[in-house]
């Protein structure tokens, strides 16, 4: 089995979801996280990954992360049920490891729901499940609590999907949108996300 990866970067799709990685002359196609795919850095350079890999009849799979503990989380994920890699890439890309802690222990549904492909359902049945397979924080609950509209607003969505484009963690994303009014010009909002991230707020 294949846990990590040291290698030269030598080629990544145009969507930053999927890599390459040359390790003494074999190339390797790595499915990646958006955190994943930033860090790696420019094509042409040594990049290192922490691997989940997947054995199928018909495929052998990799999926790269930049910490073990997104792998770990990645695996919990992938172990509840009716949740495959896609769907446990995609709840990675909105929420990093330290953000799915968070919003499991404070039993947000719509921070789930917040992830393409997630359903209530769904959502409700991984605070379930996931709840056991991960250590979980203990957190004020009113300290992290805010309104569904926020959560929900359009404009942020599309802010949400631009920042996830450019490579930048659900964390970040998190933190800057809290930052940001619900509603508004999508573009402008961006800028304004952008420029918020490069002052460090």
């Amino acid at each position: 089995m294949i846990g990590s990866l040291r290698g030269t970067l030598i080629d990544r799709s145009p969507d930053g979801a999927e890599l390459i990685v040359e390790v003494q002359g074999l190339g390797y196609r790595v499915a990646v996280s958006p955190a994943a795919s930033a860090a790696a850095g420019p094509v042409g350079g040594e990049s290192f990954l922490h691997v989940h890999h997947q054995q199928r009849e018909d495929a052998q799979l990799l999926y790269g992360f930049t910490t073990i503990e997104e792998r770990r989380v990645f695996e919990a994920l992938i172990s509840a049920h009716g949740v495959g890699p896609s769907l446990g890439m995609a709840i990675l890309s909105v929420h990093g490891p330290a953000e799915l802690k968070l919003v499991l222990a404070a039993e947000d549904v719509n921070a789930l729901c917040a992830v393409p492909g997630v359903g209530k359902k769904t959502a409700t049945r991984l605070l379930v499940e996931l709840k056991s397979k991960l250590d979980l924080p203990d957190v004020d609950l009113a300290a992290i609590e805010r309104p569904a509209a926020t959560i929900d607003a359009p404009a942020h969505m599309e802010v949400r999907q631009a920042l996830e484009s450019l490579g930048y963690s659900g964390d970040e994303v998190r933190h800057v949108l809290a930052q940001l009014p619900s509603e508004g010009d999508p573009a402008l909002l961006t800028r304004d996300a952008l420029r918020l991230i490069a002052e460090g707020a």
